[in-house]
């Protein structure tokens, strides 16, 4: 299988080149030159599977040049016990008999990140080998707040690797920064900025861009790649858990097989819904995917009108790596649905020079028979939270509750009673003093972040996961802050430490 840019400039490549480079030369996103099939036969035989052993074999159609030992090795590397919390890696939580929780946090960063980004590196490292590359690798990200920690995570200390994130200083939660702050390993780096997360996007975007830059770092023996999720190497392990979850509901006997269901996805950058659209593609019985946004929604008003405006008020929300006003990964949607790159790159053009650009009513039709969308506001949000503890005694975290609020006005606006997988998309713990706001506790906004996390584990009536626990002894290494504008100078200082 060949990968191509959506812009149709850039040659074709094999996956292998396509998760080294990140993103293709003429600027577009790598996407397969055609997607493989999933027949209910397949479902069957992957229902008595455990999550490791689904992975190796969706991952084996997509990555065609790697051999299925080292997909399996990559695999077995990424998802194990000592990492994740739950045997299961992405197990679900019944909440009733129409709507399912597919939790996706239980990795090392609490953050459905990890279900990527633990794999990615060992994809990457994997290309490296096989592209014959002998420079080192630098990963650049930035991030909303889970992406950074989640890519920190898995590429500390890898070898032929460096990481820079960067994350925007006042847009994510303290919580989500000590991470970041903290991280340990030899080849990281992490910079705050002055602005938000599309500040962030845009100025990686932009060194990618720079062919001068390219050329200096090749001089010092550094070539550049990603790990957000306009890298293929980071979208296609998300596809695995949209067609586990299925397999989980058949082998439970929730459905039958070839039984519609609905996913409902919190999504900002649009990669997590992404991935749900082409396990679609592949064959997966869908009925609908639900776009669930925050208060920040470019995508529900896309959806709902065709047109795509950046150009409104950014919101800090208690939901931040939702916080997104330009959906990188929609490009690859736009694509697929068009089928035409000179479209595409016309969309993107008219985004990058007026801030906005509106399909054709049919591709906006096109769009409208599968995908629908909503968002909550920071009210609707905090009593989408309240509401589950009461009624399940269930504490999710502020990101499902968007997608569970916007689900139930889903199913009162349509009467829809298919079965639904939400994507729960990140622990409780991770967003402390919002859900304890949300669940009317006295005094929340006096409490440190640890005596918070104290609190909720009292509610929650669970442990503090580890990794956020030791937190509160772990020693801050980077607290740099840059203005958006020198972003490539404090990479060109990272790679010439």
């Amino acid at each position: 299988m060949e990968y191509i840019s959506t812009r149709g400039i850039a040659p074709k490549v094999s996956a292998a080149m396509a998760i080294k480079e990140g993103i293709a030369p003429d600027g577009g996103l790598y996407v397969p030159e055609s997607l493989p099939t999933l027949t209910l036969g397949d479902i069957t035989v992957m229902t008595d599977m455990s999550y490791n052993e689904r992975a190796v074999r969706i991952l084996s159609r997509f990555l065609t040049d790697f051999t299925e030992d080292e997909i399996e090795s990559c695999v077995n590397l990424a998802y194990t016990r000592e990492k994740f919390d739950s045997a299961n890696v992405a197990p679900l939580y019944e909440l009733n008999d129409k709507a399912y929780l597919c939790e996706l946090w239980h990795g090392p960063t609490c953050a459905f990140k990890d279900m990527a980004l633990q794999l990615l590196p060992h994809l990457l490292t994997t290309s490296i080998r096989k592209t014959g590359e002998d420079k080192t690798v630098l990963i650049l990200v930035a991030t909303s707040g889970d992406t950074g920690k989640a890519a920190l995570e898995g590429f500390k200390d890898v070898n032929g690797t460096k990481i820079m994130v960067f994350y925007p200083s006042e847009g994510v939660s303290h919580i989500q920064k000590l991470q970041m702050m903290t991280q340990a390993g030899g080849n990281v780096n992490v910079c705050g900025i002055e602005g938000n997360f599309d500040d962030a996007q845009t100025g990686v975007k932009t060194i990618f861009g720079d062919a001068e830059f390219a050329k200096k770092a090749a001089e010092k023996g550094v070539v550049l790649s990603s790990a957000n999720s306009i890298n293929w190497g980071r979208l296609v392990p998300q596809i695995v858990y949209y067609i586990s979850s299925y397999c989980d509901l058949v082998k439970y006997n929730k459905i039958a097989l070839g039984e519609l269901v609905n996913f409902v996805v919190p999504t900002g950058n649009f990669g997590n819904i992404l991935a749900a659209y082409y396990a679609y593609k592949m064959g997966l019985p869908v009925n609908k995917l639900i776009c669930a946004s925050n208060i920040n929604n470019v995508l529900t008003e896309f959806f709902d009108t065709g047109r795509y405006n950046k150009k409104r008020t950014f919101h800090a929300t208690m939901s931040p790596s939702m916080d997104i006003l330009i959906s990188s990964n929609l490009e690859r949607l736009l694509f697929d649905i068009s089928g035409d790159s000179a479209d595409v790159r016309e969309f993107m053009k008219k985004l990058s020079t007026d801030g906005e650009y509106t399909i054709p009513q049919e591709l906006s039709e096109k769009i409208s028979g599968l995908f629908c969308a909503d968002y909550c506001d920071e009210q609707e949000t905090a009593a989408a939270i309240a509401d589950i503890y009461e009624n399940y005694s269930y504490v999710c975290d502020t990101h499902t509750a968007v997608a569970c609020g916007v689900y139930k006005k889903y199913a009162e606006k349509t009467g829809d009673a298919t079965k639904t997988v939400i994507a729960s998309t990140a622990s409780p713990y991770k967003f402390p003093h919002s859900v304890l706001t949300a669940l009317n506790c006295e005094n929340v906004a006096e409490l440190g972040d640890f005596e918070a996390l104290d609190t909720l584990a009292g509610k929650a009536m669970s442990d503090i996961p580890t990794a956020l626990s030791k937190l509160k002894n772990a020693d801050v290494r980077f607290d740099a802050v840059c203005k958006k504008q020198d972003m490539a100078q404090q990479v060109m200082a990272f790679i010439e430490k």
